[in-house]
């Protein structure tokens, strides 16, 4: 078990950040649309109510949906963009290990890489760009239940206010829809420049993000 911890660290403690900032949300969340609702004269939602309504699903898929959206750039990216005396990049003009085709592995090391590799065909073709696809796919998910959360959200306040309601296609030609959106995604991309930038010449000693705090400003990646 000790040693499960130790391997598993942090995923585990970014795990259980995650899930205790999930549930912070949702008890505020809750307790913020209700006290609305109650000013609009309408029944307070139990939690599992809460947890399907718009106000929820918009909230939280907004911002997984440019979670996702910087990862999955960030990794395409990376492929052929460099940032001299980043630790965030590759080093210009040398071929990296992450570079190598895997397809010129052979013996020992073919042996023990995944099963993707030693298959081969259509499977290491997926395998090999696996990360972006996955990223994108989280990305897609989240924008469409940002957009269904969305809907959902604005036509209850139409009702309450006897407005209008719109239909799924409606809410996603809406100016609102969209600045949901790039309000979120800017400042990702701004927190990629700041980790890009300030790695050039700022130091973390331990984090794998970080350059040695010996190496000089223009050593470019992590090594």
């Amino acid at each position: 078990m000790r040693s499960f911890l130790r391997n598993n660290g942090l995923s585990l403690v970014v795990s259980a950040m995650f899930l205790v900032f999930l549930l912070a949300q949702a008890l505020t969340g809750a307790r913020e649309y209700n006290e609305e609702r109650r000013e609009h004269g309408e029944t307070p939602l139990r939690m599992a109510d809460y947890l399907s309504s718009g106000h929820f699903i918009e909230a939280t898929a907004e911002n997984w949906e440019s979670e996702f959206l910087q990862m999955a750039a960030y990794v395409l990216l990376t492929i052929g963009l460099y940032q001299r005396g980043s630790s965030e990049s590759k080093r210009p003009g040398l071929r990296e290990p992450v570079d190598q085709d895997p397809r010129q592995v052979t013996g020992l090391a073919l042996k023990e890489a995944p099963w993707p590799v030693r298959r081969g065909g259509w499977v290491l073709r997926v395998y090999e760009h696996s990360l972006s696809l996955a990223l994108l796919l989280l990305f897609l998910v989240s924008f469409v239940l940002h957009a269904v959360g969305g809907t959902r959200l604005h036509n209850a306040e139409q009702i309450q206010h006897g407005g209008e309601t719109l239909t799924l296609p409606e809410f996603l030609g809406t100016s609102q829809f969209w600045f949901e959106s790039f309000q979120n995604w800017q400042s990702e991309f701004l927190s990629l420049v700041g980790m890009i930038v300030f790695s050039i010449w700022l130091r973390q000693r331990g984090s794998p993000e970080s350059k040695p705090v010996h190496a000089p400003h223009d050593d470019t990646g992590n090594h």
